[in-house]
């Protein structure tokens, strides 16, 4: 009797279970990418904390937001949150990334929280920011609260993407702010001496002025995504450009970082797409660069007109640069977060001595810098003798992004740039804390305003320990 053989059903029977296995494998590693925004804007009436008077504001000119990207490559997720904020403290830092955890069981270390510093924004600092022991206010909580949901939402828009990294050129809008002077010139500090070198912010036109102090970084770094069909889904910028400023009496506003968002949409022709595109503009390190030529003053402007033209001019660079990038349908992803032990910067006997003095003295009028800087020091006199310093590294396919919860002198970051064992490399400052200036020990001898005592309140020597940590984390996270 005939029999008809068996083998072609269950040769057919084993393939289709390994298409399904194989299928279902290529799915989990699917590249996926979702952005979405929070808004964050404080109540009116709140302090603007932008200048040594903080005011109420009495105007929301643009709302504030933390603009949030969640990348997965399908074993590992991370998530970025850059929030509309002159800074944000570690508390609310650490409490926004335990409340993504515990939603989305992403690892604290895999999520990244900076502030841009605008200079138009309350305080995510506490009541009083220069003091060391703190426990979170109603805004602090409640900036927390938004920032795990913008990622929440952000995990909700995940989607199959393509990713690209680029660089763009923008060098005109930057300018070094600490000037070395002519001999004679350099007026007091705070603190009653002229032992300083170098002045910051010394006056558009001073026909005192020598040279800058330091150098400035042009290169706008990006992370591009999209869907495979092409429609953009976010774009992660960092640019070291202090802020711009000149806003109106009383307002709140993102600055320029928010209007390069919103150029960056309408050159994509994305602004009314569903989901949103969410433009990102993160801050590079800019802790002395701003955008003021002072050897050559420009016209007195009206409101957000400066802010304007510099905010469009980079999107428009960063636009046209995504014509060169090469998109990517995969990228593995990696993270290290590490808080090495930094030691806190004191007064002196003689200061603190100098200090009771002016606050016995009380406050003038306007802008009395001796004053605040007299509170700032006997604030850090009550601080212990270390801390713990967030910083953090994070590896995109061969991109690498370190950070640092200070504002970093351009110098650092490009010596970050320079030695990362992987390339491309940027850095993003203020991120997952606020400790103040972070001037090299070259730039800590010439003193000036972002190296006083409560200007600047870690040691000396902490940018070289800070950026070592840093070099080291890329080092254990290159790709092999």
């Amino acid at each position: 009797m005939f029999h008809r053989p068996r083998v072609l059903p269950f040769v057919l029977s084993v393939l289709t279970v390994l298409f399904s296995l194989t299928t279902t494998a290529a799915l989990a590693q699917t590249f996926k990418a979702g952005a979405a925004t929070s808004n964050i804007t404080p109540p009116l009436g709140m302090d603007i904390i932008g200048g040594f008077n903080p005011s109420p504001s009495t105007h929301v000119h643009d709302e504030l937001h933390a603009r949030c990207l969640v990348l997965d490559d399908g074993k590992t997720k991370l998530a970025f949150a850059v929030c509309d904020l002159v800074g944000i403290h570690n508390l609310v830092c650490e409490k926004a990334r335990e409340l993504i955890a515990e939603r989305s069981k992403i690892p604290t270390s895999h999520i990244l929280i900076s502030a841009t510093h605008t200079h138009s924004a309350s305080s995510a600092l506490g009541r009083d920011r220069f003091r060391h022991e703190q426990t979170l206010d109603e805004y602090q909580t409640f900036v927390a609260r938004r920032i795990a949901d913008g990622v929440a939402c952000a995990i909700n828009n995940l989607r199959p993407a393509q990713i690209a990294f680029g660089t763009a050129e923008a060098p005109e809008h930057l300018f070094n702010r600490r000037w070395f002077m002519k001999p004679g010139s350099m007026p007091q500090n705070p603190f009653g001496t002229a032992d300083d070198l170098v002045k910051m912010n010394p006056g558009a036109g001073n026909a005192n002025l020598v040279e800058p102090a330091g150098p400035t970084d042009p290169t706008i770094s990006f992370l591009a995504l999209r869907e495979p069909n092409g429609r953009p889904i976010s774009l992660f910028a960092a640019y070291s450009l202090h802020y711009v400023g000149g806003v109106g009496n009383g307002h709140i506003s993102a600055d320029y970082f928010a209007m390069f968002a919103s150029h960056l949409a309408k050159l994509l022709d994305a602004e009314k797409q569903e989901p949103p595109f969410v433009g990102i503009m993160a801050n590079g390190t800019s802790g002395d660069v701003n955008n003021i030529n002072f050897r050559q003053p420009r016209p007195r402007q009206q409101p957000y007109e400066q802010m304007r033209y510099v905010a469009e001019d980079v999107a428009a660079k960063v636009h046209a640069a995504l014509g060169k990038v090469q998109y990517k349908d995969h990228v593995t992803l990696d993270a290290l977060f590490r808080e090495p032990v930094i030691g806190f910067r004191h007064p002196t006997a003689e200061q603190v001595a100098w200090a009771e003095k002016t606050i016995a003295a009380g406050r003038k009028p306007g802008a009395d810098l001796p004053f605040s800087y007299a509170e700032r020091a006997l604030r850090m006199k009550e601080y212990p003798e270390t801390t713990k310093i967030p910083v953090q590294v994070i590896r995109i396919g061969d991109v690498c992004i370190g950070t640092m919860p200070v504002e970093v002198f351009t110098e650092i970051g490009l010596e970050f740039k320079q030695k990362c064992p992987q390339q491309s490399a940027f850095m993003v400052e203020l991120a997952n804390g606020s400790f103040g200036y972070l001037p090299s020990p070259r730039q800590h001898k010439l003193g000036g305003y972002e190296t006083w005592l409560g200007t600047s309140r870690l040691e000396p020597e902490a940018s070289d320990k800070l950026l070592a940590e840093l070099l080291s984390m890329a080092a254990e996270l290159k790709v092999k």
